[in-house]
């Protein structure tokens, strides 16, 4: 297995990381569990997972996979999604993060996340909020990179002004989608991230199995 940097940073991550979205669900516990460990045999130690993901269900089942394991990955999770109907139960407030980072923490039955990603935009929070609460995290240990999915190139340049201008822990990684059917990425977003230094891990990079013939010319659709 590869190791690269995780941008400009450090710590070395595999170039292969494994997506956790249905773990916790249609995957059951034992073959998510069997995957995780048969990943990490095979040298994968970059493993990303969200609270969304099967309601929590996907962190609790990568911390039960990792017990004596923890040292060997880095892992990644996310926080912005609805985890409950109220107003404060979802977005990029200091509220929401600093009570999902905890509810993170507790799932995946650790003391610290490798890497914490805004799962999206939250046009409703200032983005200064958002990134002095992740810096916060990140000078208390329980968070040691932090990144953004989802976002556009000129607000990951706005996040990165502020890092600097506010002496603010710096995005490490982004995380957009990118495959041979959406390639939107390459205008702009990756040769940015080139410039600047910041890693880059895409999600669907078979475009949710379009490229993998999951979906044949005149065939029904598959189950799932």
């Amino acid at each position: 297995m590869d190791y690269v940097n995780l941008g400009k940073h450090g710590v070395k991550v595999s170039r292969l990381c494994l997506g956790t979205m249905m773990f916790g669900g249609a995957t059951d516990e034992t073959e998510s569990i069997r995957i995780i460990h048969r990943a990490m045999d095979e040298g994968i130690n970059f493993i990303d997972t969200a609270n969304v993901y099967n309601a929590g269900e996907s962190e609790r089942v990568l911390g039960k996979a990792l017990k004596g394991r923890r040292d060997q990955a880095v892992v990644v999770t996310k926080v912005i999604n609805p985890m409950g109907e109220g107003p404060n139960n979802q977005g990029a407030s200091r509220f929401h993060i600093l009570t999902e980072v905890e509810n993170s923490l507790r799932r995946l039955d650790t003391d610290h996340i490798d890497l914490y990603i805004l799962h999206k935009p939250d046009y409703s929070t200032p983005l200064e909020e958002s990134l002095r609460t992740l810096d916060d995290l990140v000078r208390q240990g329980k968070v040691r990179y932090i990144g953004m999915s989802n976002y556009y190139a000129w607000q990951i340049c706005q996040a990165l002004w502020l890092s600097d201008v506010k002496s603010l822990a710096s995005v490490a990684c982004i995380q957009p989608v990118y495959n041979l059917v959406h390639r939107d990425a390459e205008v702009e977003l990756l040769p940015f991230c080139h410039e600047h230094g910041i890693g880059v891990m895409i999600y669907s990079p078979l475009a949710r199995g379009v490229l993998a013939g999951k979906y044949l010319a005149g065939q029904p659709l598959p189950g799932g």
